[in-house]
């Protein structure tokens, strides 16, 4: 379940095409904008989100990700972790990757978010690690 709380007028909450099989909510910008070329900027979505687990009611983190309709106009998400426990504005940093300016109106879907299980427990300091198969070995080593 997503929780929402509309902060500004014009707000729109997220919204999920299709339901049980979309990965992620949709999310709409607050103001119109433009992004000069390799310019980054934080845009606003005028809302402040909760989300939960609906079988369990445990807190979800959420990844904020690139909207296919905004990176194949070359336009990146470049931020994207929220916290289960942040209660404030939901933000988007986009990055222009293209060499001419791209606008952003208002109301237009620019990210979406998807839920996650929040993981993370604590930090044990240990002398040594358990043994595994790959080992210490890494970058390329099981193959190109």
């Amino acid at each position: 379940m997503l929780r929402v709380k509309l902060l500004a007028p014009g707000a729109k909450p997220p919204q999920v095409a299709h339901p049980g099989e979309d990965l992620g909510y949709d999310l709409f910008a607050l103001e119109s904008a433009t992004l000069d070329p390799g310019a980054t900027l934080r845009l606003k979505t005028g809302i402040a989100v909760e989300a939960r687990d609906p079988h369990s009611d445990r807190p979800l983190g959420l990844l904020v990700r690139d909207r296919s309709s905004m990176a194949s106009r070359g336009l990146a998400t470049t931020g994207g972790v929220i916290d289960a426990g942040y209660r404030g504005e939901i933000q988007i940093v986009m990055t222009n990757l293209t060499a001419a300016p791209i606008a952003i109106a208002a109301g237009e879907k620019i990210a979406q978010m998807v839920p996650v299980p929040v993981l993370t427990g604590e930090v044990k300091i240990v002398a040594e690690l358990e043994d595994s198969a790959r080992a210490e070995k890494g970058f390329g080593s099981s193959g190109r």
